[in-house]
Formats: structure tokens, sequence, C-alpha cells
């Protein structure tokens, strides 16, 4: 046992300020110098992190805290990446588990605190944000310890500590009527209440791989705990695979993790987080062990995928025009490549002619955000509408369903009931403050998709939607189709302002005026149920008297912009998303009017 060392995880629901306590802790330690400028939410090292205000990706920081080594895991607070949530809690001693005192308890809180407690931790609660005005911490605190109740925790567990903190302001203390001064107060009690690492140093060597790096001199780079044994640069070990094939390898390069880096290092023993080059082939889950009596640790189990699209080469008019790769095997090559790292992804191929992959994940915001990054990297694809993944046990078809709290205005309660209702929404609770009401609805999976946008037009933009996985249950029954038609492009040109304006009383549009369109490409909704064909490339005949589309332009109302996730949600089934680099389209799966008029018949 290493008595020095403290490995934590951190984790909370999505935006309860993980992050910025880490970035707090990083001040405190000395990582920055004290006139330093520094980026806030410095492990949110992912460009979409950064945007999104999310953690995506699980990171490790170390941290010297007097004589204790502390090791600090940030994870996802959305349950769509519960996959690095699962991987990194084996690698930890205890964990502090955020909740906003304001917002308190909420889907993903159940969702992390549940993992946690599976695996044995015993979590020190931290109530974040306690500067913020009418926090209610006494009453967030018996929200939390039902929840631990509920999720059954045993007495060790449910007997947990108490820090107030603020990671904006650099702070924590044990009591509410303490002076405010620093982040100290946590530090101890990590040091305190999470105990030391178990294993042996004297035991034969076992390390388990939970994350993966690359780097493009040293390859793929294992990262994980030593649960027992020592081990040097240049040993000799045992991958021991999935299926229990052993090879032989060898360690090129050992790393520690200190502050924001990796610090080179010749040897490592139990109950330290390492990282280590030499081992090609290795996945996670997968433990490296001596060579003499290799023995396997038990594999680590993630949640099945939940959602799946396909995947498929871009085959519009446009196709090529605005993407680096654009092949079937350069795509392919990128989705089995993210097999390495995504452990909560699935890739296979979908038959045909061999330029289709069906690829599932945990939900449309981690297939989204695998998408945001192909797209960025350069790759031109398209994409069919999620679609859940259903189960048949015992001859019966079971569904994923999902735990949604609402947080509405007063007024858009009864609109929200009444859209949850057509969507087999079950109500649970309804609690009201006066001005705001919580909902909270168990719901199939399904009747999720394409709500997002209409909960933002029911509460005018002033409300919040949070879900997670819950369960799988019997099907729950044909979900009625709720969009209208859409606005299809008759043929391909450019889009002119005179032609909008006069198609204005069919629909909304998607597009501006000068817009590259082509035959089947979706431009705008239809007011009506059905799809409407309409000539968006017809230009005003010219006379003398005044010159084409002079005043059109300032009487346009704005087009509804489609960003990826909206695309994503609104499209139907014989509907593609078209993914370039530049842009997002959509499109009808069979182009030609006539031969979808035939198929659809």
């Amino acid at each position: 046992m290493n008595s020095k060392i403290r490995n934590v995880a951190i984790i909370a629901h999505v935006d309860h300020g993980k992050t910025t306590l880490v970035d707090a802790i990083l001040k405190y330690t000395g990582v920055f110098r004290v006139n330093q400028e520094v980026e806030s939410c410095v492990m949110d090292s992912n460009d979409l992190e950064r945007e999104r205000g999310i953690t995506i990706l699980a990171k490790n920081t170390a941290v010297n805290y007097g004589e204790f080594l502390i090791n600090i895991v940030d994870t996802p607070g959305h349950a769509d990446f519960g996959g690095e949530v699962e991987r990194v809690l084996g690698m930890v001693d205890g964990c502090l588990l955020i909740v906003d005192a304001f917002e308190g308890v909420k889907p993903q809180t159940r969702f992390v605190l549940r993992k946690a407690l599976e695996k044995g931790l015993r979590p020190i609660l931290v109530l974040n944000k306690i500067d913020r005005q009418n926090t209610t911490p006494n009453k967030v605190i018996d929200q939390v310890l039902d929840l631990f109740i509920e999720l059954g925790a045993d007495d060790n567990q449910a007997e947990f500590p108490i820090i107030y903190a603020s990671g904006i302001k650099g702070m924590a203390k044990l009591k509410l009527e303490d002076e405010d001064t620093d982040i100290k107060p946590l530090l101890d009690i990590i040091v305190h209440h999470v105990p030391p690492p178990l294993g042996d140093a004297e035991k034969p060597f076992q390390f388990q791989v939970t994350s993966i790096d690359y780097n493009d001199f040293l390859g793929r780079i294992l990262i994980g705990r030593i649960h027992n044994g020592t081990i040097n640069v240049g040993d000799q070990v045992a991958l021991i695979k999935t299926d229990g094939k052993i090879t032989k390898e060898k360690v090129y390069k050992l790393f520690s993790f200190e502050n924001l880096k990796k610090v080179e290092i010749q040897s490592a023993t139990a109950g330290m987080i390492i990282a280590m080059s030499g081992l090609p082939e290795a996945t996670i889950g997968e433990t490296v062990a001596c060579t003499d009596n290799p023995e396997a640790l038990t594999l680590i189990t993630i949640d099945e995928p939940t959602m799946q699209m396909i995947f498929s080469v871009n085959d519009s008019p446009f196709a090529g025009k605005e993407g680096k790769f654009v092949t079937s095997r350069q795509i392919r090559e990128r989705l089995f490549k993210e097999l390495e790292s995504n452990v909560a992804l699935r890739v296979e191929d979908s038959g045909g002619a061999g330029d289709r992959f069906l690829v599932s994940g945990r939900g449309e915001l981690h297939l989204g955000i695998l998408i945001e990054t192909m797209r960025r990297e350069g790759f031109e694809f398209q994409v069919s509408k999620p679609q859940v993944i259903f189960k048949t046990i015992k001859d019966h078809t079971y569904e994923p369903f999902e735990s949604l709290v609402l947080d509405v205005p007063d007024e858009s309660t009864g609109s929200c009931i009444e859209a949850m209702g057509k969507r087999k929404g079950e109500l649970k609770n309804m609690h009201s403050d006066g001005k705001m009401t919580v909902l909270e609805f168990e719901v199939p999976t399904r009747g999720l998709i394409g709500y997002r946008g209409e909960f933002i037009r029911q509460t005018k933009g002033r409300g919040i939607m949070n879900h997670s996985f819950f369960e799988y249950r019997p099907f729950a029954g044909d979900i009625n189709k709720i969009r209208n038609g859409v606005l299809i492009a008759y043929e391909s040109g450019t889009s002119t302002p005179y032609a909008i304006l006069n198609a204005l009383d069919r629909g909304e549009f998607f597009i501006p005026p000068g817009t590259e369109v082509y035959l089947g490409m979706i431009v705008g909704e239809n007011n009506k149920p059905q799809d409407l064909e309409v000539n968006i490339c017809k230009t005003k005949k010219l006379t003398n008297m005044r010159s084409a589309g002079s005043d059109t332009l300032e009487t346009l109302p704005p087009p509804i912009e489609m960003h990826l996730e909206e695309a994503l949600e609104y499209i139907n089934n014989d509907e593609l998303v078209e993914v370039t680099p530049k842009s997002i389209r959509l499109r009808k799966l069979i182009l030609d009017p006539n031969k979808r008029k035939a198929a659809s018949k």
C-alpha cells in the first residue's frame, strides 16, 4: 500500500462546476505562477469541450499537496459519455460528488453516483457554487441523502463528509458560517477521507488499461493504474487480451502525471496511475501482467449503446467538393480507429456496397460529438436519422427509457405535459416555486428524438432539459409523427430572393438567398403535413422599370438555422444529413422526385 498517494475522481451532473473546481486546486497547489494568466477550464482541452462547456473525455492530472500526491480524474457529467465515467472509476479509491447548491440533484447526478456506489467508493459531497444567491444547501443535502438511500448505499457510504465550495472563487469550507479563505479544506478532506490505494508492490505485476492516448513518435500510450507489483522501463510483460490470449511485449517508456503534463520515469509501483508505451495491440479493459504467472484483472463492463445510425459515403451532387476525406475506406478507418478509445461506441459494416456503416452509441450527444469531430478533421459523409436499439427478451420487444427532468416557466407547464403525453412520457413528479416548475418524466428514448427544438419554442428559450438512460422496458407503442412535411428543391441551382419571397406562404426556410441547392435537397418546412416541392431558383423577369431583387431582401425573414444537433433531431427516416467541413445540409434519401414517389407507394 502506497500511503502517500490519493486517487480521486470528480463526478457531477453536467455544468455543476467540476472543471472549474479542478482549476482552483491547480492554482492553489502552485501549478501556475501567481501572476500567470490562466485559461478557465484548463482540463477541457478539446475545442468542442470549450465551445459547449462540457467535459467529454476523462482526463487526469496530479498535484503535490505537502507530502501527498493527489491524482485527480475529471470525468464527463453527461450520461452519453458514461463509458468514460465507468472506466476511470476503476482507477480511483474515492470520489468528489459535486452538486450545485442552487440546482440540487439532477438526472446525471443520479447516473454518476450510481456508478460510484457500484464500485464501492465512498463519495465526499461538495456543495459547489455556494456563493450564488438563493442557494438552499440544507435542502440539497436532504436530496442527496435521499438519492444515496434510493440507490442502495451502505451505511458507510451514506455517512458522507460534506464540504461547501465555490470553484469560481477558489474556496472551500467545512461549515457554512466559516470564513471564505482558499481551497485547502477540500484538499485536507481528500487526504483524510479517501483511502490510500490498495495493492502490494511485492506481488506479481498487474496493470489495467483504462484509457488510451496516441503519440506520433511513441504510438499507442496506455493509461491506467498499477494494481500490484512494480514495473521498470525495458521489462518484458504479458498482455492478456479480452479473449484470454496472451502475447509477450516490452515496456518502452513509462510516464507519471504531474500537474498538466506527463513526466518520464524509470519505474513505477502499486497504487500509481501511470502511462506506458510499447504495447501497440493493447486496448481498453485489458491487463498487462508479469510474464511468469500472468493473471487477468476483471474486465471493465460498459453499459450497452441505446441508439444507432448509418454513416455512409456522400452521394449528393455536391459530393467531394468540400471534404478532404470522402471515400468509404477513409471513413471506415476513422470509425474503427475511434473504437480504440471510445469504449461505449460500436461500429459494424452495414452490408450493401461497403460504403455504409452502422454506428451505435449512448445517445444523440455521444454520436453528435463523433460526427462533429470527424467533420472538423476534414471528413465528408452522410448520416441517417438516429434510431433507438430495441431488445428482444422472452419473445417480447423492449426499448430504452430515459429519466427526463424539465425546469420550465409555470406558464409552459401545460404544453410540456401535453407534449410528453403524445410521446408516451409518464409524469412521475412535479413541484413549483411559484415561478418555475420542475417536471420529472419517464419517457421512451424514441419520444425525445426531435423534442429539444419543440421544447425551446414551448418555453421561449427559458426552460432547462436534462435526461439520462434509465432502463429497458416493454415497447410503449407507436408514437405518432409530430413534424410537418418539408419543402424540397425542385431543381439544382442558386436560391433567389424572389423565389423565397413567393414561397413564404408555404412554410419556413432553412437557407438564405444565394445558397447553392440541388434536386431533392430540403430547403425548409411546409406548413402542412405533406412534403412539397418548390422552385427555389426561380428568377424575376426583368423589365425596364426596376431591377430584380432590389427590395425583396429587406422583406425576407431570417432563415431557421439548422446546426448539426437540430438537423439530426429534425430528419425523418426517408431523409439524411449531409455533413461536410463547411456545410450541414438536409436532403431526401431518394433525390429524384419520380423515384421517390414510386418508392413511397
